[in-house]
């Protein structure tokens, strides 16, 4: 029988590979590689070898077809029971966190008792496709049944057939790149050169700093050589980036802006029940989530700004205003984004007119942003950073032995993910 009452769903834990820089270390690893190696970190670190969960959640932005099972050959990769079911997911930079959000949805109605999420991409293996016009006549020179009509075929074959389609980072519906858009969005809020140079800098080295402590130390294992993110520079400054030349429209340059980047990363969830059979310390509850998506095709909204929906509706069902956590946890796919929602939050005009509210959710104190990095020191494997970001709020929370904290992704498609953590 069903449970009589919706479980708390516990965190337990979760491991990465460090991140690279696109055509990095990481150059000649694929997708399957990276989920795999960081699932048989999760796996080594809690005692998993061997046994069966109930699922695996976990997907990539950036695939090949031959990765359509993705999630499902990592488990039959890794040190999993091969009796442990899994599948994939993917909603764009949100791809991670959506993945943590489906399998704790299953722990906390009763349907299974543990199980891991997370994602993967790299830019270095992105899939290449080849032209509409080869593929059509591929297709059918595989079905011809004879000399002549597959020669027939290959008389239609143009030189400009074997030009392929690289993938662009463009949405779909207005040609312009992520970047492009967030440009206009940073206009829009007047966000300045000088706030997102200050908070990409801090970001280097609030990274730092927690790798210097400790932090990592069991939430990373080591890949391809590398034990600490590739994209970090302890020593970045608001005064050196302020040198960089402009990458979208007249602030956003490459130093306060996410790299492309190659990475894995994966999270144990739970029951306290299972957690507690195992002797295995809860970090922290996700307690509640929330999705939204905005039209910026049609609309007048920003790409990116859908965290900025998603949140005051988050906090209304969980009856708590923004001033009430203890860490915000904002992906920084750009400085210029983050800034823009935090501005969002803090003006009436958008709380009466976009939000229905009659007051603005107000600032947060920005010494509890990102505490220990994020993004723009960190690089966003686009699926893996949900994975991340969860891992290190848990043990945030964990560390501070109680609390609340809220998580933040935009995500391409003008969609946002959130969630809630508590300890």
């Amino acid at each position: 029988m069903a449970p009589s009452h919706v479980r708390r769903v516990a965190v337990i834990g979760g491991n990465r590979i460090p991140f690279a820089r696109s055509g990095g270390p990481y150059a000649n690893a694929s997708n399957q590689d990276m989920f795999t190696a960081a699932l048989n970190g999760l796996v080594a670190r809690f005692g998993l070898s061997g046994r069966r969960l109930g699922e695996v959640a976990a997907g990539a932005v950036l695939k090949h077809s031959r990765d359509f099972n993705l999630a499902r050959e990592c488990v039959l990769g890794s040190e999993l029971s091969a009796e442990t079911p899994a599948y994939d997911v993917q909603q764009a930079c949100g791809t991670g966190l959506q993945a943590i959000v489906q399998v704790a949805n299953k722990i906390a109605l009763g349907q299974l008792d543990a199980g891991i999420a997370g994602g993967v991409d790299t830019t270095s293996d992105a899939p290449l496709q080849v032209n509409d016009d080869l593929r059509r006549i591929l297709i059918r020179l595989n079905g011809a049944r004879t000399l002549g009509a597959r020669l027939g075929l290959l008389a239609k074959l143009r030189p400009g057939h074997i030009v392929p389609e690289i993938p662009r980072n463009a949405e779909p519906r207005t040609g312009l790149s992520m970047g492009e858009h967030a440009a206009i969005t940073a206009q829009r809020w007047g966000i300045s050169r000088e706030a997102q140079d200050e908070l990409a800098a801090a970001s280097h080295q609030k990274l730092a700093a927690a790798y210097d402590r400790g932090f990592f130390d069991d939430l990373v294992t080591s890949f391809q050589g590398l034990t600490r993110d590739q994209n970090l520079r302890p020593d970045s400054t608001a005064d050196k980036l302020a040198k960089l030349k402009p990458a979208f429209g007249d602030t956003m340059t490459a130093g306060n802006s996410t790299p492309l980047s190659d990475g894995a990363s994966a999270v144990l969830l739970s029951t306290e029940e299972w957690a507690a059979s195992r002797r295995l310390p809860v970090l922290a509850y996700l307690t509640f989530t929330e999705t939204a998506a905005v039209d910026y095709v049609q609309g007048e909204e920003g790409l990116l700004m859908a965290p900025a929906y998603a949140v005051p509706r988050m906090l209304s069902r969980a009856g708590l205003t923004l001033s009430d956590f203890d860490f915000y946890e904002i992906h920084e796919a750009f400085a210029s984004q983050v800034l823009a929602t935090l501005a969002a939050w803090e003006d009436a005009d958008f709380a009466k007119d976009r939000l229905g509210l009659p007051e603005p959710l107000g600032p947060i104190d920005r010494r509890r942003l990102n505490v220990n990095g994020s993004s723009l020191a960190a690089g966003h494997p686009f699926a893996a950073t949900g994975g991340r970001i969860v891992a290190t709020l848990a043990k945030l929370l964990h560390e501070r032995g109680s609390g609340r904290g809220l998580i933040s992704i935009c995500a391409a498609g003008g969609q946002g993910v959130t969630a809630i953590l508590e300890k």
